[in-house]
C-alpha cells in the first residue's frame, strides 16, 4: 500500500506538470514596436514613437524634433533614403501639400502665402526650433515599396520645397516592417538602429514638393495584434489546472482516509 507520503508526493507533481504545461501553451504577449532616435548635421534631435516592426499596411507614429533652424521649413515624412548628401525621395503617399493625407507634415514658420494656415508653425525660436507631429506610415503605395530588395526607407526631415537641395536640416530615422509570423523584416536591408544623418550637402537640386505629390493617401488601416488561438488555448489551459487541481485534492483525501502500514 502507498504511504501517505508518497501520495501526497505524487498529487503535488501531477499538479505542477500540468501547471507547466498550461504555461507553455499560453500565447505570449506581442512585442511593442521600438521607437528611434538620430542627430542632424548642426545638431538637430530627431526621435520617433516606433520605427521597428511597425504595421506595413499602416500605422500613425509621433514624430518630434528639437534644435531646427526655424527660419529654414522642413517636411516631416516617409521617404526612400538615398544615401548621405542626397534628398530623401521618393515619399510614401508623396508630400502632401493638402494637409489631409497625413503621410507629411509641413513645418515651417515663415512659408509662403500660399502655405499660410496649412504648414504647422515652429516651437521655440532661432535655431532652437520644436515640433510633435503625428505621422502616417505604411510599408508601400503606388509607387514606391519600401520592403523590396535594396530599397531603404526612413522617417526623415528635410528641408522644404523652397530650399531645394540644401540637407542642412536633412536627418534619418530608418524603419523596419513586421511581418505575420512577428518577425522584423528590413526595409531594403536596413538595420533597425538609427543611421546618422547626412552631412549638409554643397550643392545638387532638391524634387519640389509640388512635382513629388503622389495624389494618394495612407488608408490607415491597422494590422491586428492579437492572436486567434488566444482563447482557445486559455480554456485548454484553464481546464488542464483545474484537472491538476483535482489530483492534488483526490491524493489528500486518500492520504487522510488510509492507515498508517504496521
Amino acid at each position: 500500500m502507498a504511504s501517505a507520503s508518497g501520495l501526497r508526493g505524487h498529487g503535488v507533481g501531477c499538479f505542477l506538470a500540468v501547471a507547466s504545461a498550461s504555461a507553455l501553451l499560453l500565447p505570449a504577449a506581442p512585442a511593442a514596436a521600438a521607437g528611434g532616435s538620430a542627430t542632424g548635421p548642426e545638431g538637430q534631435k530627431l526621435t520617433v514613437s516606433a520605427s521597428s516592426g511597425l504595421a506595413a499596411a499602416g500605422e500613425t507614429v509621433t514624430v518630434t524634433g528639437s534644435g531646427y533652424n526655424t527660419e529654414k521649413g522642413i517636411y516631416v515624412a516617409f521617404c526612400v533614403d538615398n544615401g548621405a548628401g542626397k534628398t530623401p525621395t521618393p515619399c510614401v503617399g508623396g508630400v502632401d501639400m493638402s494637409g489631409e493625407s497625413g503621410a507629411s507634415v509641413w513645418v515651417s514658420s515663415n512659408p509662403p502665402s500660399y502655405g499660410e494656415g496649412l504648414a504647422k508653425p515652429y516651437g521655440g525660436s532661432g535655431h532652437k526650433g520644436t515640433f510633435s507631429v503625428s505621422l502616417k506610415v505604411r510599408a508601400k503605395d503606388a509607387n514606391t515599396d519600401c520592403t523590396a530588395a535594396g530599397v531603404t526607407c526612413a522617417v526623415i526631415t528635410r528641408n522644404d520645397h523652397t530650399r531645394g537641395g540644401d540637407q542642412s536640416q536633412t536627418v534619418r530615422i530608418p524603419v523596419t516592417f513586421g511581418t505575420a509570423g512577428g518577425a522584423g523584416t528590413g526595409t531594403g536591408g536596413a538595420s533597425a538602429t538609427p543611421s546618422a544623418s547626412a552631412p549638409a550637402a554643397t550643392g545638387g537640386t532638391g524634387t519640389t514638393g509640388a512635382t513629388e505629390a503622389s495624389g494618394s493617401g495612407s488608408d490607415g488601416s491597422m494590422a491586428s495584434t492579437g492572436s486567434d488561438l488566444a482563447l482557445p488555448l486559455g480554456l485548454t489551459a484553464a481546464a488542464l489546472v483545474a484537472a491538476g487541481t483535482g489530483t492534488w485534492f483526490w491524493a489528500r483525501r486518500r492520504r487522510a482516509g488510509t492507515s498508517p502500514a504496521n
